[in-house]
């Protein structure tokens, strides 16, 4: 199933309450259940003035609708082509001996 990066321009979302924070979640979750098993909400980054939002769902409409049917903005949805990280690095040398 595909995953998505959702930016959401949220002024002063850095500045958010924790009791803030949660009742957004807390709107997101309610959502979701309501939407089913096919789309996930996996994590979230909170900075100055927007989110940054991990989704796995099967297409960018879903993810759209999840944030119509929540009251937030979706202003930019990617699908995420592949991951990476520092082991990304590391030469694996497969089938060679030392």
């Amino acid at each position: 199933m595909p995953k998505f990066l959702i930016e959401r321009e949220i002024p002063g979302a850095g500045n958010l309450s924790r009791a803030e924070l949660q009742a957004v979640s807390q709107t997101s979750c309610g959502v979701l259940q309501k939407m089913g098993p096919q789309i996930q909400w996996v994590e979230s980054y909170v900075t100055a003035d927007k989110v940054y939002c991990v989704y796995i769902a099967p297409n960018e409409e879903m993810i759209r609708e999840h944030a119509r049917q929540g009251g937030f903005p979706a202003n930019r949805v990617s699908e995420i082509a592949t991951i990476i990280d520092p082991a990304t690095a590391e030469v694996m040398a497969e089938g060679t001996s030392a």
